[in-house]
């Protein structure tokens, strides 16, 4: 699946704007309905698999396939903002309602009452803002899941975190390199 780029109609800027949150959430939506698109993508009863798409504006997209007891462990997504979409199945999201310090900290006691949780079936999702952190799980025993997520700019890297009760440790920081 592939959006066209929003265009500024301002009458001086001749370059493609960036994609707001609603234009990536508008994105995974559209995607998440597209049974062509979802059905393409091979399931894997071991681990996580994923397809890359041409998301709008730019963004980096993926259809991604969630085997039964899997999910993605506390992370966030550096300075991108995102959505996704469940499209097959039900995902859950336990998510920080606090804003954390980008850089120069390996360990943090968080504040009471900052818990989130979502559970999202087939056609629910949300979309979020810069430095995000959540976890993300298929927590069903015998079904995969599938969702499409949207990230502008593309991913510069992920922080990935532990945590234990109010204690989140910062664990390791990815970039686009590792992943390939």
């Amino acid at each position: 699946m592939s959006a066209s780029p929003a265009v500024s109609t301002s009458p001086n800027a001749a370059a493609v704007s960036a994609p707001t949150q609603a234009d990536l959430f508008d994105f995974v939506r559209r995607a998440a309905v597209d049974t062509e698109l979802i059905d393409s993508l091979p399931l894997d009863p071991e681990g996580r698999t994923w397809i890359r798409l041409e998301g709008p504006g730019g963004s980096e997209a993926w259809l991604i396939g969630w085997p039964p007891g899997s999910g993605t462990g506390w992370h966030d997504h550096a300075d991108s903002v995102g959505a996704f979409v469940v499209a097959a199945g039900e995902l859950k999201e336990h998510s920080l309602a606090a804003r954390l310090p980008t850089d120069g900290w390996k360990t943090l006691e968080l504040a009471e009452d900052v818990d989130r949780e979502r559970r999202l079936p087939a056609g629910k999702g949300r979309a979020f803002g810069r430095h995000h952190v959540h976890e993300v799980l298929n927590e069903s025993t015998e079904r995969h899941a599938i969702s499409v997520h949207a990230y502008y700019p593309p991913l510069p890297q992920i922080r990935r975190y532990s945590r234990s009760g109010p204690i989140l440790r910062l664990e390791q920081v990815e970039r686009p390199e590792d992943w390939q």
